[in-house]
């Protein structure tokens, strides 16, 4: 029997597990379902480290917002932003920023319901419930906002969402929709499942998630690279998640982050 809860908005079957859902699991989080549950546990034993990965995704993030703000960056497009975590976007650029402004995007309800509850008489930071892969529609909501300012440097994350996207939606070009609509300076932080650290463990990976409503399409390293036409790679580059730029005495095994992860600066 699907599960109720108050904060479950009407009409969503919380029988079919998301990877928004899963992922919140992974991190420890409240928001997610018996059947994400159950999938999270094919996803463990398909990946054991899956929570380390979900982790040192995280503060991958957490580590770009910072780098961006030391570069000057005070608004922030969050592609795919999903359920709400500690740490989330707008906590992490205002410490450093009280004013800094935060636009998320995501498509999955419970993701927008809880993002609106945590934002509710936030005037800089909202949720608006699009499909990141229809960049028109995002850019249109984000200007209808009013929080963005597309004549100054934007930064624009996908951290953790690319992998969602097929070929044959041509990431690329959706990458570059967004980068066409923020002026130069503007940054893009990404990171995305990969292959190339072990093959048979992603493989496994995939096959679970053929059972969820998001399938993954892993990416090499050479087809990141070229999601970044356009931006200026910055040290050092596409690498392991924990070693982005890694604060204090790193002792995470790059070889455990089953996700790249990089920014770049557009020119």
């Amino acid at each position: 029997m699907a599960e109720r809860v108050s904060w479950v908005p009407d009409g969503v079957d919380t029988g079919k597990p998301s990877a928004a859902r899963l992922y919140d699991y992974l991190l420890g989080g409240g928001h997610n379902f018996a059947a994400d549950r159950a999938l999270a546990e094919m996803f463990l034993r398909a990946q054991p480290h899956a929570r380390t990965v979900a982790r040192l995704n995280r503060a991958f993030l957490r580590r770009a917002v910072l780098f961006m703000v030391q570069q000057g960056i005070r608004q922030f497009l969050d592609l795919g932003s999903g359920i709400p975590t500690v740490g989330n976007v707008h906590e992490i650029a205002r410490k450093a920023d009280p004013e800094s402004r935060v636009v998320y995007v995501d498509f999955e309800e419970v993701a927008v319901a809880h993002s609106q509850l945590i934002l509710e008489g936030d005037p800089l930071a909202t949720i608006i419930q699009e499909d990141m892969t229809k960049p028109e529609a995002v850019l249109e909501a984000a200007r209808e906002s009013g929080l963005l300012d597309f004549t100054r440097p934007v930064g624009v994350l996908t951290v953790g969402v690319f992998h969602f996207v097929p070929a044959e939606a041509d990431p690329r070009s959706i990458l570059a929709a967004y980068r066409d609509a923020v002026p130069e300076g503007s940054y893009l932080a990404f990171s995305q499942f990969t292959p190339d650290f072990d093959a048979d463990e992603m493989a496994a990976v995939v096959e679970v998630m053929k059972k969820s409503q998001n399938p993954i399409h892993p990416r090499t390293k050479g087809e990141i690279e070229g999601l970044f036409a356009g931006f200026e790679l910055v040290e050092p580059g596409i690498v392991p998640s924990p070693l982005w730029r890694p604060e204090g005495t790193n002792t995470d095994d790059p070889d455990e982050a089953a996700i790249y992860a990089a920014v770049g600066r557009k020119v």
